[in-house]
């Protein structure tokens, strides 16, 4: 049986805008910043390409997700002559690079679709998440003459199945995402304890059938171990409280092969023993399909670190490029020559738990890089996440209201700006703590009037409710303790942030177990407290649940003061 395992590059660029209020911002930090990565913005993903091309590899590209904050302000260093005038003409060779096609007529290098600000899309709005998309097209088209292609690489590869819905609503068709997800919802999944950086997967999420070819990879580090039979796009599916069912098309990005990639490519990667391995075991396995063949994704930042240096574009991909030529085995593709080759069953459709790579703290199902102390009296990210709910409804009700204009549009900017997902990674440094205050204040300072003028009964929107969240992460299972594990609380407690301009009346959770549905009050906590400064933040509700349920689904109605309800997505979770 002649079998090919076929792999591709993914290069994420991004800088945030330092101050969340003042776009213009700049200092000799930010010199150096931006200086020290003039051929990362220019011109190394076109030279790799030629390699690829100069060595009649015929499938072989690049995909790369770029920031619009990033794009603007590289625009910015070119009108400026910033960065001792390297950013002048700075798009010209990816323009130009984005321009060559496969040898099945796909671009060579493709800017995916990603978020405008670099925000954390499952922790944001559905009509959040299409903007960001939306607005990130346009600056990709205006700056590089070419369309984003309709595959999304999500910031920080931070995915969750509630995510699909408002992908599919912004054009989306794929997305890529961490393949140890995709692997910890298989039945008897063998959890490698605290190396593998999280919890065990919460049962509830462990709905995909076992399979039998796991390997623990040699000369790489891997915290578990992977199953190559995973390895290949696929439908992920979710299912809204109604019972609608979204699909999309699932990219895997492979954890540990992808992280020692970016260590610097051929040379810190053994790409042929690593890859070989994984050849070896799908052939040892006989798991090999040849209408879906192994597909996965090295993903990895393309401006910081080894993934990042001159080396890894130029020398190191001359090597690798002298390998595949040499070795038959394997082919480097992209994504749009793969799924035009070998495209998904649309028949079948899986389920990912939720998560991000591992260069988030281990990318765990519940996000916890970004909700840093959740568990202490305050905490600066849940000040962040709280304040940032209560400026969605504002600008969510006004742009409902049909109260648009520039104010609106100063305001709304000002929003899409504080979702950037930095100011949450830093915490404990009152300069990233402050950045979502400082937005917020600023746009109540622009649209407080307007705010005022449709609250009551002119106010169409309904409440807006934070992602919830549930402590602890497995009730009845496992969690951590000092430096290992330990027994888990069997009560749960959901967690939430809910605010409406005309004031919130009534917040309930939902509760479904096989052929059962419970409706429990939630409580009202007050005002999250707030050590910023902030005009305006959210409530705090919480609720128990109640113990020895099983697989339970849950999601939360809010009812405002004008009678408007608004639903969560429907979540998943398994209480012992």
């Amino acid at each position: 049986m002649t079998m090919k395992l076929y792999f591709g590059i993914h290069k994420n660029m991004h800088q945030p805008y330092y101050r969340s209020c003042d776009t213009m911002y700049w200092d000799g930090e930010k010199e150096g910043i931006f200086g020290s990565r003039c051929g990362n913005y220019t011109t190394f993903i076109a030279d790799a390409i030629n390699h690829y091309m100069n060595g009649d590899l015929p499938h072989a590209g690049i995909s790369s997700s770029w920031s619009g904050s990033l794009i603007e302000q590289l625009n910015r260093c070119a009108r400026d002559n910033l960065c001792g005038g390297c950013f002048r003409n700075w798009e010209k060779a990816l323009s130009a690079i984005s321009e060559m096609t496969t040898a099945d007529g796909n671009l060579r290098h493709t800017f995916t679709s990603f978020g405008f600000y670099h925000p954390l899309m499952p922790l944001i709005p559905k009509r959040d998440i299409i903007k960001q998309i939306d607005f990130h097209r346009q600056i990709v088209h205006q700056t590089f003459g070419v369309k984003p292609s309709d595959t999304l690489f999500p910031p920080e590869t931070a995915f969750h199945i509630r995510m699909i819905p408002a992908l599919k609503e912004a054009g989306v068709k794929a997305v890529i995402y961490d393949s140890i997800h995709r692997f910890r919802t298989c039945k008897e999944y063998p959890y490698a304890g605290t190396s593998e950086g999280m919890l065990p997967p919460n049962p509830a999420d462990q709905s995909n059938p076992a399979v039998n070819d796991w390997i623990q990879l040699q000369n790489v580090w891997a915290g578990s171990k992977i199953s190559p039979s995973l390895l290949k796009p696929e439908y992920v599916k979710y299912e809204d409280f109604d019972g609608t069912t979204h699909k999309i098309i699932g990219i895997p990005a492979e954890r540990y092969i992808g992280n020692e990639d970016a260590r610097g490519g051929y040379g810190a990667l053994q790409y042929e023993f690593v890859l070989g391995q994984v050849y070896q075991n799908i052939l040892q396995h006989n798991s090999y399909d040849p209408l879906h063949p192994p597909f996965f994704l090295l993903h990895s930042d393309g401006d910081n670190h080894g993934g990042g240096a001159d080396s890894y574009y130029h020398h190191n991909t001359e090597r690798l490029v002298n390998w595949i030529k040499n070795d038959p085995r394997f082919e480097l593709t992209t994504i749009d020559d793969y799924l035009k080759m070998f495209p998904p069953d649309e028949s079948v459709a899986v389920h990912i738990e939720p998560g991000s790579w591992s260069g988030a703290d281990n990318g765990d199902p519940q996000f916890r890089k970004w909700f840093s102390r959740h568990d202490q009296p305050y905490s600066p990210d849940l000040n962040s996440w709280a304040i940032l709910t209560a400026l969605q409804n504002c600008i969510h009700s006004i742009e409902d209201a049909g109260k648009t204009g520039d104010a609106f549009d100063s305001a709304l900017r000002l929003l899409l700006t504080a979702e950037t997902s930095c100011y949450w990674y830093w915490t404990g440094q009152q300069i990233w703590d402050q950045q979502v205050t400082d937005a917020a204040n600023k746009a109540m300072s622009v649209i407080g009037n307007i705010v005022n003028s449709i609250s009551g009964t002119k106010d169409t929107t309904p409440p807006t409710i934070f992602a919830p969240w549930v402590t602890p992460e497995n009730p009845g299972g496992l969690t951590w303790g000092q430096g290992n594990l330990k027994s888990s609380d069997k009560t749960a407690t959901v967690h939430t942030f809910v605010y409406d301009i005309s004031g919130v009346k009534e917040v309930r959770l939902i509760v479904r177990t096989t052929g059962k549905e419970q409706v429990i009050p939630m409580h009202s906590q007050g005002p999250y407290p707030s050590q910023t400064g902030t005009s305006l933040t959210s409530d705090y509700y919480t609720v128990q649940l109640p113990e020895g349920l099983g697989d339970t689904r849950f999601y939360i109605e809010a009812l405002d003061g004008g009678g408007n309800v608004a639903r969560s997505s429907l979540e998943r979770i398994f209480l012992a």
